[in-house]
């Protein structure tokens, strides 16, 4: 029987069984990245590909550039678990999943290659146009799961894939000193900082307290738009990037 044909035409089909039906009939419309925290891409290949795991994502990208496709891009991959992105609870159903081969943070957090991330801007190219993903809709696995991944980390180059058109991105602000906000604190400020938090997509309540999810969510957007410095304290560097995502936002740019 012959091997379906890749949704990317310059992937490998390496099929897994860990997949469903996006809900509702639901297309594709954000690409989640994550690394795969193993010691090899050979390990994390078979533990995708594996019945007995449960998990599973639409591609892998190796180090050299090699792409293999898991599942059908209409197909719901298991690659995202308890999220929340945008008031969305199954990011599964809406989502890409692309796991880049790294050992992550366990590993000493290496150096993403790049021929590695020449794949993955091609691959995250080529489903954008396919399914028209919005830039902002580019995520890390810690955009949507801040309390329990940090994934793909403060290493990968966001701004790389930026310069070719993948994400949504601004420079980051430079360090400096001022007013910051940190676990414990309350007040209007926290409040306000949470509700600009949410307004971009993470999944924080905007109730006033500086509590351990806010703290987890400030880490996460440093992770991924100010990785100078990633200690979950919003310091008037991590605020003045997040207003500037704000006001960059197709959304609220035209207002």
């Amino acid at each position: 029987m012959p091997e379906p044909e890749c949704d990317f035409n310059e992937a490998v089909w390496s099929p897994s069984p860990n997949h469903g039906e996006r809900a509702d009939g639901r297309a594709p419309d954000m690409l989640l990245l994550h690394y795969t925290g193993m010691a090899s891409g050979t390990d994390a290949l078979s533990r995708l590909r594996s019945s007995e795991s449960d998990v599973s994502a639409h591609y892998v990208v190796f180090e050299d550039g090699t792409i293999h496709q898991l599942v059908a891009e209409t197909r719901r991959a298991w690659h995202a678990g308890k999220s929340l992105w945008a008031g969305e609870h199954d990011i599964n159903s809406c989502s890409i999943g692309i796991e880049i081969v790294n050992p992550g943070h366990d590993g000493g957090l290496p150096p993403f290659a790049d021929a590695q991330i020449a794949a993955v801007v091609a691959l995250c190219r080529d489903c954008r146009k396919r399914w028209s993903v919005p830039g902002e809709r580019v995520l890390a696995h810690s955009d949507v799961a801040p309390s329990r991944k940090c994934d793909p980390g403060e290493r990968f180059p966001w701004s790389v894939l930026a310069e070719n058109g993948v994400g949504h991105w601004v420079e980051p602000s430079a360090m400096r000193s001022g007013r910051y906000f940190q676990a414990g604190e309350s007040g209007q400020p926290i409040e306000a900082l949470q509700s600009m938090l949410s307004l971009y997509g993470y999944g924080v309540e905007p109730d006033g307290h500086f509590g351990a999810r806010t703290e987890a969510v400030v880490t996460a957007f440093q992770r991924h738009f100010r990785p100078e410095r990633v200690d979950g304290v919003a310091d008037a560097g991590t605020i003045d990037t997040l207003h500037r995502l704000l006001s960059t936002l197709p959304r609220f740019a035209t207002r």
